[in-house]
């Protein structure tokens, strides 16, 4: 059963969210908030943890995932990028942009596009994910928590508690995400 994590949106309880890192460090998956909606993650070398993920989405090795970054140092550790990049990533970090760029060999190659060799990174503009990456200390991997045969996102998280009880170790909820149009 998914334990669910109520912090406060602004000031999230750090007990709460330490509790959250200790399921992702024994390689869980959670329900997370973001700035445009909820998100499943978990720890970016867990492969048990990313199968899992998959699973409950219902998506193969080929759906794309997200690597969610504290900031942009650590987001050059996972990606290449020139000083144009560079620019548009600070001027638009952080937020609710994906950036695809070109994966480093930090990047488990599971995870990064087969092809390209890509990757899409984000630095979160969410106070509970922010402080949830700061206290994990290395990036997450993510996905939107778009149920399977549905097109939008789950926004609520009693609902995803109730839909995901038994598939989730966690839900952090800090109350609704803006969804974007």
């Amino acid at each position: 059963m998914a334990q669910l994590f109520k912090v406060h949106p602004d000031n999230p309880q750090l007990r709460l969210l330490k509790q959250a890192v200790s399921l992702l460090s024994q390689g869980g998956v959670l329900a997370v908030p973001t700035d445009s909606s909820y998100a499943l993650v978990c720890h970016l070398d867990d492969k048990t943890a990313v199968d899992h993920m998959r699973r409950i989405r219902q998506v193969d090795d080929k759906h794309h995932l997200t690597l969610l970054c504290k900031d942009l140092s650590e987001v050059s550790k996972y990606a290449k990028f020139d000083n144009r990049q560079y620019r548009l990533m600070k001027s638009n970090t952080p937020g609710a942009y994906t950036f695809i760029l070109e994966a480093t060999k930090e990047v488990p190659r599971r995870v990064s596009h087969p092809k390209r060799k890509s990757i899409g990174l984000r630095v979160p503009n969410h106070v509970v994910l922010q402080l949830l990456l700061n206290l994990q200390d290395a990036p997450l991997l993510a996905t939107t928590l778009i149920p399977p045969g549905e097109v939008e996102p789950l926004n609520d998280p009693e609902i995803i508690r109730e839909r995901f009880e038994h598939q989730l170790e966690g839900v952090i909820d800090a109350g609704a995400c803006a969804l974007e149009a």
